[in-house]
């Protein structure tokens, strides 16, 4: 007991002389008080966390004391919570009417109506306690004779919002803006009035007597738009709008109508989405109907999509309807959904389970963690090792998640606030591309790690994460008019294959089906009956399975290795327009190939689409006959200083016939320009894909330097002024904005991540510039290569009409078996989508990896 008092005094006495250095935080300061740094241990953990009172970042248990040795802090709260079942009311809350008060009602997370999260499980007992560093003395919290800056900071961290932002996850649900196209809403007066009577509504071109929408401007019934799984209608509706001339955008969908509101779908190429009108009510008078009088009588659409939501069940994707058996151990943790988060989790569980990126920051996450600036937060290294740790080792594997979780599964918010902080989609609650996401992150793994601490220790033998999948493709292309060549060697970490649908195996039995389907849809409309052959039910009740086109993946190889005619080429030697011929081969193969089956595309509406297709992937992929042989015997070159890409680094130019096209569709020139040199100058509809996934972008208007792509950008003089004015140096900003492409706001957060050892990044950027470039057609020496034989390990699949929406899940393959990893839910495959996939992996054979 004396020595318990000695301590306590000892404590206070710490406590007293640190108190100037105790900070206290606002409602604008980030506090991170929910989650460790350095893992994924919370407060509910046995050991409790340790909230420093300098830097408002938490620890647990086993990284306190390095975070102490690192800040100098001596001072933290420490927080514990221990979770006890609530016991329930069964007055309040029979076990009869129990799961109808729960149903979700919004598509949301929390709140009312929305999904339930885990906190209405549990009530949590608290424990707070001062802690004093290194010694660990411990002073009970609350304490009168603690100091005030002491207690106002105390009381400021546990009444603080968590930076990481909780609403996001808790309290997210899908967001309906108003359409700018309600307030002056054309109606034509053309004496049409809808009946009040749901039995009396039919389409308008089919019959139809579901999904119908109401055209607000035309007084037009029409069918909806046939949906992803095979349901919906005809798409009468949106013909409706394009044969009027595009005038008539908003529809309101009939049995949905009530005092409180409706379905409103607006057609317009710069909406295409859910809106609100808000001036429903006086739209709908116009054509008889009163709101006050309707009733619901058809389900809404966010009632269809929490059906979805509520069973996942999602075709053979995820492998809905078969009994999985869960596997769980190192390895095979999942990770929670934040609220469309499903493509970061399915990304992340296929780069964990490759060799090289466990080593590269599992068995280095020591000297990571030991090396990491004084905020681990934000960076990126850190934030891998921590997931490397939580997903590939035993530190999680048995325990009970929902004793040591606050959410009962491993959360990724930390590194999904890194990993997005400079993006506008990515820091957003919307669903993304998966590919996009997989390249922006290589992208910030090379910025993050080419310079500081993290750059020696990862570098010790273990390859860079971009250098995994990196290859080099060389370009052929042939000046039929002059018979010269011309070859350039270009990067990329995605083989992207287009699927042509022509080449289908069973576009019979696809046309076939179609034919009985449109029947059936037909004979539903009119009540009528009709037979199949000798079957006794009725073809307008009949179902039968989706026939869809089946394209082999050899002629997607084959379509991507053709040789492609350019109309219209201007001959560098006899000046005349003519034709060239343009093709494609691997000059280096990766260790791991990425391949994406373009399913989503735009259709002529500018609207984004998905393909109906299924392309069975090969385990085994061998593209050898794909190298390239570079300069043939009696090839001649066309002279360089006309060649797309000159030795002298001269910036590719965009393609101005493609450019005009996406100006004259409303978008910038600058964006334009943008989208067709990020494709390739490939052609309008890939532009028009990078246009509708990147037009949120911070940069997507600004100018494009006219030395893109040339070794040595010069930096933008405003830009450097404005990172001047922030207390940088010019040598120092010109270095971060050249590190980071030119991009103001990576720049800003470049200089911010590596102010810990600001001179030598600056200092490897420069050397990297003075390198000089390679000679024309080399491959950069630092890229792995070797065979090109591949054995499948890994497959992204999506579900929904198209990657704005929808669902991601991944198949990984493991000790000759197939895991599903669908979010925090792990089990074996019994049957893989390979004919599903959205993005591949391939493990290149003669490849030993490593770990």
């Amino acid at each position: 007991g004396e020595e318990m008092a000695t301590d306590g005094t000892m404590a206070m006495a710490v406590a007293m002389e640190q108190a100037s250095q105790v900070r206290v935080p606002n409602a604008q300061s980030r506090v991170h008080r929910d989650e460790c740094a350095y893992s994924f241990d919370s407060p509910l953990c046995a050991a409790g966390m340790y909230v420093n009172l300098h830097t408002w970042i938490a620890v647990g248990s086993d990284y306190v004391q390095l975070d102490h040795r690192k800040t100098g802090c001596r001072i933290y709260l420490w927080i514990k919570h221990t979770r006890k079942p609530k016991q329930s009311d069964p007055e309040s809350n029979p076990d009869a009417t129990k799961d109808a008060e729960n149903e979700p009602t919004r598509l949301a997370l929390g709140g009312p109506g929305g999904f339930a999260t885990k906190d209405d499980k549990w009530d949590v007992e608290k424990e707070h306690e001062i802690v004093i560093l290194p010694e660990r003395w411990r002073i009970p919290y609350p304490c009168p004779e603690l100091p005030d800056q002491v207690v106002n900071a105390v009381e400021a961290i546990l009444a603080h919002d968590e930076a990481l932002d909780e609403k996001e996850a808790t309290t997210w649900q899908e967001e309906i803006l108003p359409s700018k196209y309600a307030k002056d809403l054309v109606q034509l007066d053309n004496g049409k009035k809808i009946s009040p009577d749901p039995s009396t509504w039919a389409c308008e071109e089919s019959g139809s007597k579901e999904n119908l929408w109401l055209n607000l401007s035309t007084g037009f019934i029409g069918s909806g738009r046939r949906n992803w799984d095979g349901s919906g209608g005809n798409g009468a509706a949106i013909r409706h709008y394009e044969q009027t001339g595009k005038k008539y955008p908003l529809a309101v969908k009939l049995g949905t109508i009530t005092p409180r509101g409706a379905d409103v779908f607006s057609y317009a190429e710069d909406e295409n989405d859910m809106v609100i009108d808000p001036y429903l009510a006086e739209h709908l008078a116009h054509w008889g109907i009163d709101v006050m009088q309707m009733e619901k009588t058809e389900k809404t659409m966010t009632e269809l999509q929490i059906e979805l939501n509520k069973g996942f069940e999602f075709d053979r994707i995820t492998e809905a309807g078969e009994d999985l058996q869960p596997v769980t151990g190192a390895g095979y943790m999942g990770l929670r959904n934040l609220g469309n988060t499903c493509y970061m989790n399915s990304l992340l569980q296929v780069l964990f389970a490759l060799p090289e990126v466990a080593t590269r920051y599992l068995d280095m996450s020591d000297q990571i963690f030991a090396t990491a600036p004084e905020d681990p937060t934000s960076d990126f290294a850190t934030q891998m090792a921590k997931l490397g740790v939580a997903l590939c080792s035993e530190r999680y594997a048995n325990v009970n998640p929902e004793q040591v979780f606050k959410n009962g599964a491993l959360e990724p918010r930390m590194f999904k606030h890194l990993i997005g902080r400079n993006h506008a989609e990515f820091s957003s609650n919307r669903q993304q591309d998966v590919v996009e996401f997989y390249q922006y992150m290589l992208e910030v793994a090379e910025l993050a790690e080419s310079s500081g601490p993290s750059e020696q220790i990862l570098d010790a033998g273990v390859p860079k994460l971009q250098h995994l999948f990196t290859f080099s493709l060389e370009d052929r292309l042939e000046d039929r008019q002059s018979k010269k060549v011309n070859y350039t060697v270009r990067t990329d970490n995605v083989l992207s294959l287009c699927i042509p649908m022509k080449r289908a195996t069973n576009l019979e039995d696809v046309e076939r089906f179609q034919e009985r389907e449109n029947k059936r849809q037909r004979l539903k409309s009119e009540n009528a009956e009709a037979y199949i052959g000798n079957e006794e039910s009725t073809l307008k009740d009949s179902e039968e399975e989706a026939v869809v086109p089946n394209v082999p993946f050899a002629a997607c190889i084959e379509q991507f290795s053709d040789t492609e005619n350019i109309e219209g080429f201007v001959s560098p030697i006899t000046r005349e327009r003519g034709i060239a011929e343009k093709s494609v081969r691997f000059k280096s193969f990766p260790p791991y190939l990425v391949v994406q089956m373009r399913r989503y595309y735009i259709d002529q509406n500018w609207t984004p689409k998905k393909l109906d297709v299924v392309v069975e992937a090969p385990q085994e992929l061998d593209l050898e006959h794909l190298r390239s042989i570079g300069l043939q015997p009696g090839e001649d070159l066309l002279p360089e200083e006309d060649a797309a890409t000159s030795a002298s680094g001269a910036a590719p130019q965009p393609d101005e016939t493609i450019v005009a096209q996406l100006v004259s569709m409303g978008f910038s020139e600058n964006g334009s320009k943008r989208a067709v040199l990020a494709t390739g100058n490939s052609s309008v509809e890939a532009s028009m894909e990078w246009v509708l996934a990147h037009m949120g972008d911070a940069d997507f208007n600004d100018p494009i330097s006219s030395t893109a792509g040339s070794r040595k950008p010069e930096a933008d003089p405003e830009s450097v002024g404005m990172l001047t004015s922030m207390g940088f140096t010019a040598e120092q900003a010109s270095a971060a904005l050249q590190a980071s492409n030119q991009s103001l706001e990576r720049a800003a957060d470049w200089l911010f991540s590596h102010a810990d050892d600001l001179a030598s990044a600056v200092q490897a950027v420069q050397s990297k510039a003075s390198e000089g470039s390679r000679p024309v057609g080399a491959v950069d020496p630092s890229l792995s290569d070797g065979v090109g034989r591949y054995q499948l390990i890994g497959l992204i699949s999506h579900v929904g009409k198209d990657t704005g929406c929808g669902h991601y899940v991944c198949h990984i393959r493991k000790d000759d078996r197939w895991v599903i990893y669908n979010d925090e839910k792990v089990a074996l495959s019994a049957h893989p989508p390979f004919g599903l996939g959205y993005a591949y992996v391939y493990r290149r054979v003669d490849f030993a990896p490593c770990g």
